[in-house]
């Protein structure tokens, strides 16, 4: 069946090829961020590590600055820019800023469909703002950022892959360029020398691009019960190997990224639960599950697992970002 999408595939090609050709000759106009900004992304549809990483950065920056969180908010029912508060549900900003918010409570968490836009409204509701964090706006080229991270999973690489919908890239190959920093993620632990310079010779990065690997952290979980991972993020394959090596026996009930459970499902999900005597999940998960209505037996047994980034040779990027960071704020 997928040979069937080779001519959508070839179709969405050109359509890219056109949308970049006309901001590369600036027949579409494109604006420069009006103060240090960070954006984190990728070339491919699905997870990639992008919150992970978003939050692995507002760990390094924000004991130093006065930052922020600017997100699409994918799935929202709300419409324009809305400002993470003490109301804000998966429904009005997303799962993944909600995450955030309750994360890190003491940052602005702000969603946005036109990033302009977005940082113009952060800047009036915040004149002290230092620096902002574009989570997933790769592709949004109406606001050029200050530093650009992109980030490619290990097991498939944006230059082994091939368009929407025969494969899962959304962006050219060739918009890598556009990028100061490559992050090759989910590396399986223990990656060798050799394996990193296959991949760096993969790539070919120019000279002034940085490479960088990095892995899945997991905090230490306790062990025992009979176990259910219950998720809706788009590759779950990654935790469940993870937790098989401490619950063999674990049972799993997946449902599409981003997904919100009806009825029916939730249902389903209440008698399931019923034989088992703990729940996992993620965080972002978690975010969706606690707005719905589920018995007070079930939310017992909900457990948020929490998803880290570790960065191997971190101190290099560190000092790559925080360099940027104090240099630019320092030109305002």
């Amino acid at each position: 069946m997928k040979i069937f999408s080779l001519p959508a595939s070839w179709l969405y090609r050109l359509a890219i090829g056109i949308r970049n050709g006309l901001y590369n000759s600036h027949f579409i106009h494109t604006t420069d961020a009006p103060l240090p900004s960070i954006c984190v992304g990728n070339l491919a549809v699905g997870g990639t590590g992008k919150t992970p990483m978003v939050e692995y950065l507002i760990r390094l920056l924000s004991p130093h600055y006065k930052i922020a969180v600017l997100s699409r908010g994918y799935k929202r029912v709300t419409r324009g820019f809305v400002l993470a508060d003490p109301n804000a549900t998966a429904a009005s900003i997303g799962d993944e800023p909600l995450q955030l918010h309750r994360k890190f409570p003491n940052i602005v968490v702000a969603v946005c469909a036109d990033r302009v836009m977005g940082i113009k409204r952060l800047r009036q509701a915040f004149p002290d703002l230092q620096l902002v964090i574009l989570d997933d706006a790769f592709q949004h080229r109406r606001i050029r950022c200050g530093l650009n991270i992109l980030l490619t999973a290990a097991d498939r690489l944006y230059v082994d892959d091939h368009y929407l919908p025969y494969g899962r890239l959304r962006d050219a190959k060739s918009q890598s360029l556009r990028a100061d920093i490559i992050v090759v993620t989910k590396c399986p632990e223990g990656l060798q020398p050799i394996d990193k310079r296959l991949i760096d010779t993969r790539l070919h990065l120019p000279s002034y691009q940085s490479l960088f690997f990095s892995t899945i952290g997991y905090p230490q979980i306790p062990t025992g019960g009979r176990v259910l991972l219950v998720t809706a993020i788009a590759h779950p394959e990654y935790l469940e190997r993870h937790l098989r090596t401490l619950f063999p026996n674990i049972e799993t009930l997946y449902f599409p990224d981003h997904h919100v459970l009806n009825r029916n499902e939730l249902r389903f999900l209440e008698q399931k639960a019923k034989y088992y005597d703990r729940v996992l999940t993620t965080e972002k998960d978690i975010a969706r599950l606690e707005e719905a209505p589920l018995s007070d037996a079930l939310r017992d047994k909900l457990e948020p697992i929490p998803i880290l980034t570790q960065i191997d040779k971190h101190e290099a990027f560190d000092r790559q970002v925080l360099t940027y960071v104090r240099e630019n704020i320092r030109k305002r």
